[in-house]
């Protein structure tokens, strides 16, 4: 909480370019001096982005992939099981620097879009077209609730800060509940949505748009059990036209050819520079490949190894599936134990196309197309429409390699299907810990998962894989406690 009185500072390049990248780093400038002009605004825009950047490349995996049956990590004697580990058994503590470090990026986010949000109609800034002042309106507005949108789903009620605050006023803003946060949630994307709208003459690759506001709309609306205004928001994404499934699902993962058509938003990054970059194959190769997964000998991966696909994962898919070969490779090697084993890794995520160190380019999907055909379906078979709900998850099986028909299923049939197609489609994008918890699978689906594990491998700690209801929701920081006197969440 105390991270929501940052001062926004933006880099000025020399020089504009089409590339939204270009524009997209953090540094320093004078606040007073800078708001004049439409590119400084853009800088300013831009700039709400890079908190989620590094979110995503640092923090969400272990809080959304890690923890889920999804994956696990491979054992390591240098770096023990360290903060990561423990939030992969369940063992969860608010001191933590996972969650504090998720909790302060975020409201950096927050606070970010709450500046662009109140500097957008200072008087004396002249705009070329009032569509950019709409486009900068519209993603500091989506933004904000993708943000708060990640916060609720983890920590449950937060501070809700919809403007900029002194350090005095951010002492004194408790949590709100649930409802207020979704509240606020919808609200953003519903303006951000309208502010889109009129800003199509000035889209860019790599930005938030109307779709992406639809679609981050529709997934609130099903996370929040409101069915058929989620399948109103899905709907309208798909009448679109403008986004569609790519013949060949590894195309999705080409960092050399980034994918604008079925990706209706993703995180974005580039080999350029260590800022824009991700490093996310030398984070999850087997730390006992040195080069041979990674392609960069020269690059130390000792600390690697983890979103380790699960026995769980791999089982899940079908004879045939061509997701499965994209998601999931293995490296016959020398284990952590000295025995050669295959040991499986997260493939979705390539090593760097031309950067000779660790600067990998793949940008990180948050919404695709397939999500919204899938999330359709879900919204649609929950109301009973069971027929009219088959077609969309048929598209994206058929184009997974499963071309048999699915034309008779019940509706608790479907929903199992659903949920099993979620899982291999976005297998490492952050997905499957939220899915688990909207169905109400998490405990139940967990515990049979932790099981298994714990047959299968020697965890430091007895008590790994207990998980209950009250660790559907992550702990509070210990700091936001301590200086900022917020509520705790049950049974920490």
């Amino acid at each position: 909480m105390k991270k929501i009185i940052y001062i926004i500072a933006l880099l000025a390049l020399s020089g504009c370019s089409k590339d939204f990248l270009e524009l997209y780093p953090k540094a320093t400038l004078n606040e007073g001096n800078f708001y004049q002009s439409e590119v400084e605004y853009t800088l300013l825009a831009n700039g709400c982005y890079v908190p989620m950047r590094e979110n995503e490349k640092n923090n969400h995996w272990i809080l959304a992939e890690l923890i889920s049956d999804n994956a696990s990590f491979q054992n390591n004697v240098r770096t023990g099981e360290a903060s990561r580990g423990i939030i992969d058994q369940f063992i969860f503590a608010g001191n933590n620097i996972a969650y504090s470090s998720y909790w302060n990026t975020s409201y950096n986010g927050i606070t970010r879009c709450n500046k662009l949000i109140s500097e957008l109609d200072r008087e004396g800034v002249k705009w070329s077209k009032l569509s950019l002042k709409d486009r900068c309106a519209g993603e500091a507005l989506f933004l904000r609730a993708l943000y708060y949108f990640n916060l609720v789903r983890q920590f449950g009620g937060v501070p809700l800060v919809l403007k900029p605050i002194t350090s005095q006023e951010a002492v004194g803003i408790k949590r709100s509940t649930e409802a207020q946060v979704y509240e606020s949630i919808v609200n953003d994307l519903k303006q951000a949505a309208t502010f889109f709208a009129n800003a199509k003459d000035v889209e860019e690759n790599g930005r938030a748009n109307e779709m992406s506001a639809l679609a981050l709309l529709g997934k609130v609306y099903l996370t929040t059990k409101k069915y058929a205004e989620a399948e109103t928001a899905l709907k309208t994404v798909v009448a679109s036209g403008k986004y569609a499934l790519l013949t060949e699902y590894a195309d999705v993962f080409n960092p050399s050819k980034k994918d604008y058509k079925e990706t209706i938003f993703a995180v974005q990054y580039s080999e350029n520079s260590v800022e824009l970059a991700n490093t996310f194959i030398f984070t999850f190769a087997p730390h006992t490949s040195g080069g041979a997964v990674t392609l960069r000998p020269n690059v130390n991966i000792v600390g690697a190894g983890w979103n380790q696909p699960t026995d769980d994962l791999i089982s899940a898919f079908e004879t045939g599936d061509k997701r499965k070969n994209v998601s999931i490779a293995f490296w016959n090697g020398i284990d952590w134990d000295n025995i050669v084993r295959p040991i499986p890794y997260c493939a979705k995520y390539k090593a760097p196309i031309a950067a000779p160190d660790a600067r990998c380019g793949d940008n990180f999907p948050i919404l695709r197309y397939s999500d919204v055909l899938l999330m359709l379906a879900e919204a649609i078979n929950e109301q009973g429409k069971t027929t009219e709900a088959i077609p969309f998850v048929q598209q994206v099986r058929t184009r997974a390699g499963l071309t048999n028909a699915i034309s008779a299923l019940s509706k608790d049939a479907l929903s199992t299907l659903i949920a099993k197609e979620r899982q291999v489609e976005f297998c490492f994008e952050n997905q499957r810990w939220y899915d688990l918890k909207r169905t109400g699978k998490a405990v139940e689906v967990m515990a049979a998962h932790g099981i298994r594990e714990k047959a299968k491998k020697t965890f430091l700690y007895p008590e790994a894989y207990g998980i209950t209801a009250n660790k559907l929701l992550a702990p509070i920081p210990v700091n936001e406690i301590s200086i900022n006197k917020l509520e705790q969440n049950p049974g920490y």
